[in-house]
C-alpha cells in the first residue's frame, strides 16, 4: 500500500504531437463553440423579447437552448485552452465538475424533451383543452422538477464515480472527462456501484422513450387525419423541429453510450466525441430557425428592427 500512487490530476487525450495541428484543433473547437453560443443566445433572445412567442412551447425551447449552451460550455472552453497552450492536464476537482455539470444538463434536457412532447400532444390532439391543461404554473413546476431530478441524479452519479481515489492510471483517452473513460480507470468497487446506477438510469430512460414514442405516434396520426392543409402544415412545422432535435439527441447519446471505449488516441475517437458533445448544441438553433415558422418570423422582425 505504501507504493500506491493516488492521482490528483488527469492527462487528457492528445491526438497529435504536432503543435500546428493542436492549434488548428483549438481553432476548430473555438469556431464551433462561438457558433453554438451565438445560435443559442439568439434563440433565447428572440423568444424572450417577442411577445408573440410567450407560450409554453417556446418557454421550453428557450430552456433547451440554455441547456445546450451550458453543456457545450462545460467541455469546449477547457479543450480550446489546452489545445492552444499545449497543456493536457485537468485537476480532479475540474474533472468532477465537468462530469457533474454535463450529466446535469443532459438529464434535464431529456426530461424537458419528454415534457415538450406532451405539450405538443395536448396542443394537437386536444386543442380545446390546451389552455386548461398546459398552464403557466404547470410549465414552471415541470421545469423545476426537471432541474431537481437532474441535480439529484448528477450528484449521485458523480459521487459514485469519485468516492474512491484513482490509483490505476491518470490517462484519459479523450479531450474531456468522459464517464466511460473515468470508469475505465476507476476501482472495481466504483465500477460495480456505477453498473447498478446505470441499470436504473437505463430503465428510467426507456420509460421516457416509450412516452415519447407514444406521444409522437398519436401526434402524427392526428395530423394525418386533419382535413385542412393549413392546419396540417402548422402542426407539422411546430413538431418537426422538436422531433429532429430529439432524434439528434438520441443518435448522439447512442454514439456516446454504445461506442467503444478508446484505449489509445485516434482521430475517430476525437470525431465521435465531437459528434455527441458539440453537434447537438451547434445544430439545434439552426433547426429551429429553419423549420419553425414563428421563430423564423420573430428573428426577421428582430433583425428588421435593428436595421431600422
Amino acid at each position: 500500500m505504501d507504493n500506491l500512487t493516488v492521482f490528483t490530476e488527469f492527462l487528457l487525450m492528445d491526438v497529435t504531437g504536432s503543435r500546428e495541428l493542436q492549434v488548428l484543433q483549438g481553432v476548430l473547437f473555438l469556431v464551433i463553440y462561438l457558433g453554438a453560443l451565438t445560435g443559442n443566445l439568439v434563440t433565447v433572445t428572440v423568444i424572450v423579447t417577442d411577445t408573440r412567442l410567450h407560450s409554453p412551447m417556446y418557454f421550453f425551447i428557450s430552456n433547451v437552448a440554455l441547456l445546450d449552451l451550458g453543456s457545450i460550455s462545460v467541455v469546449v472552453p477547457k479543450a480550446v485552452v489546452n489545445s492552444m497552450t499545449g497543456r493536457k492536464t485537468i485537476s480532479l476537482t475540474g474533472c468532477a465538475a465537468q462530469i457533474f455539470l454535463y450529466t446535469l444538463f443532459a438529464s434535464v434536457e431529456i426530461a424537458l424533451l419528454v415534457i415538450m412532447s406532451y405539450d405538443r400532444y395536448v396542443a394537437i390532439c386536444h386543442p380545446l383543452h390546451y389552455g386548461l391543461i398546459i398552464t403557466p404554473s404547470l410549465c414552471s413546476q415541470a421545469t423545476a422538477g426537471s432541474w431537481a431530478s437532474g441535480l439529484v441524479y448528477s450528484a449521485v452519479h458523480t459521487g459514485a464515480l469519485f468516492r474512491l481515489p484513482f490509483t490505476k492510471t491518470n490517462v484519459i483517452q479523450q479531450y474531456f472527462c468522459d464517464i466511460p473513460q473515468i470508469l475505465r480507470i476507476s476501482s472495481s468497487d466504483v465500477q460495480f456501484s456505477e453498473f447498478i446506477i446505470i441499470i436504473c438510469s437505463v430503465c428510467i430512460v426507456l420509460v421516457c422513450f416509450k412516452f415519447l414514442f407514444v406521444s409522437y405516434i398519436n401526434i402524427f396520426s392526428t395530423v394525418l387525419k386533419m382535413h385542412s392543409m393549413e392546419a396540417r402544415n402548422k402542426a407539422i412545422s411546430t413538431c418537426t423541429p422538436q422531433l429532429a432535435i430529439l432524434l439528434l439527441f438520441l443518435i448522439s447519446g447512442s454514439v456516446a453510450a454504445l461506442g467503444p471505449i478508446a484505449k489509445k488516441p485516434s482521430l475517430q475517437n476525437l470525431l465521435t466525441a465531437m459528434f455527441y458533445t458539440m453537434v447537438p448544441p451547434f445544430v439545434n438553433p439552426i433547426i429551429y430557425c429553419l423549420r419553425n415558422r414563428e421563430i423564423n418570423a420573430a428573428l426577421r422582425r428582430m433583425l428588421f428592427s435593428l436595421h431600422s
